[in-house]
């Protein structure tokens, strides 16, 4: 973005559109509650950064207190660490000579912990990684009861302990999960037994590995759907909790977990038909709606919100002559984790005034 420096200290009003805005003060606030939930349960947090993909924001997160982050990505973990981050999980497997080549480079440059969930990718590890003398970390991804990746808590977690803690060129470091299915119960009782239950089970397992002679030292888990009741559970020793530093519609209203909106799309009202109908110039290509319908600020009464690839139509409940053609709205962001990669920056605001630019990297995208 060649005009950045141009625009810092702007209001966001003058921002061309669509454009993507945090609001300072809100993701600290964001970013300080789940740093004290962490302190309190006297856990460390090694917060997620595939919502943001940002080594700026990433910096914040540990001048907070974080004692390194999580990638979804390897892509992600290498802008991270190019930005002098040097402690990395990456909380997936990491599979094909391709990345892992990109892996044991990665690991030259920075501590690097990678998650395994079978002999065959651990086996592809150990070779590349005792190949190059390097002596890689990795934790044991466990299914407690997401159905995703990961194995089955107990005696499979064991018996792939064992077999990852003979393998030259690896460390097991120790266990994760995501208990993502506990995300959407709203009762908040049958919720916080349901993350005990899940997060229990990882402890249990990696107890059982301790029983039976094999170190065990990381014990992570904890998003923002569930970082509240994960950070006090015994036996836990980190939490990944990161994209709840934004706050959005997904986290609010589905995970019911009351963070701050702080993370926006700007847009530029491009054409009212009627007195009830706004269109303006930021719809799906702009703002992911899949896991969150994104929600309209500051207007009266909407009766529907929905998008096409390039526009964002509002009907109101009633005949309005505001906003006008070329008025400013701005959308709480649907789902920040599938909304953010669509633009090329974010623009860090304080009092309206643009602050800070963080460019999102082209290569943190996808790989």
């Amino acid at each position: 973005m060649s005009e950045a420096p141009a625009l810092i200290g702007v209001d966001v009003g003058a921002l061309d559109t669509p454009s993507l805005v945090v609001d300072l003060d809100v993701m600290e606030a964001n970013l300080a509650r789940i740093a004290a939930s962490c302190a309190k349960g006297g856990v460390a947090w090694r917060p997620h950064c595939k919502t943001h993909k940002s080594p700026e924001i990433a910096k914040l997160q540990i001048a907070a207190g974080a004692v390194g982050v999580t990638c979804a990505k390897l892509a992600e973990a290498e802008v991270m660490a190019d930005a002098g981050i040097a402690d990395i999980l990456v909380a997936n497997q990491i599979v094909g000579p391709i990345k892992i080549e990109r892996l044991m480079a990665l690991r030259a440059q920075a501590h690097i912990t990678v998650a395994v969930d079978g002999t065959e990718n651990a086996e592809a590890l150990s070779e590349a990684a005792a190949r190059r003398g390097l002596t890689l970390d990795v934790v044991i991804e466990v299914d407690t009861g997401a159905r995703r990746a990961g194995v089955p808590p107990g005696l499979p977690v064991l018996e792939l302990a064992r077999r990852v803690a003979a393998l030259p060129g690896l460390r097991l470091a120790g266990v994760m999960t995501w208990e993502a299915h506990t995300t959407k119960i709203s009762d908040p009782k049958e919720k916080r037994a349901a993350i005990e239950d899940a997060i229990g089970a990882l402890v249990a397992s990696a107890d059982l590995c301790r029983e039976n002679g094999i170190a065990i030292g990381i014990v992570s888990c904890g998003g923002t759907g569930t970082f509240a009741t994960a950070a006090a559970i015994a036996g836990v020793t980190e939490i990944q909790a990161g994209g709840g530093v934004f706050g959005d519609v997904r986290y609010r209203t589905i995970y019911n977990v009351p963070l701050a909106y702080g993370l926006t799309v700007h847009a530029t009202v491009t054409s009212r038909p009627t007195p009830r109908r706004i269109v303006c110039d930021a719809g799906k290509k702009a703002m992911s709606v899949d896991s969150g319908v994104p929600l309209p600020l500051d207007l009266p009464p909407v009766a529907s919100v929905s998008f096409s690839a390039e526009h964002g139509k509002i009907e109101l409940q009633s005949d309005q002559a505001s906003p006008r053609v070329g008025d400013r709205i701005r959308f709480v962001v649907g789902y920040a984790d599938t909304t953010v990669h669509l633009h090329d920056a974010i623009f860090a605001a304080r009092g309206g005034r643009v602050e800070r630019i963080w460019p999102i990297a082209p290569a943190a995208k996808l790989r």
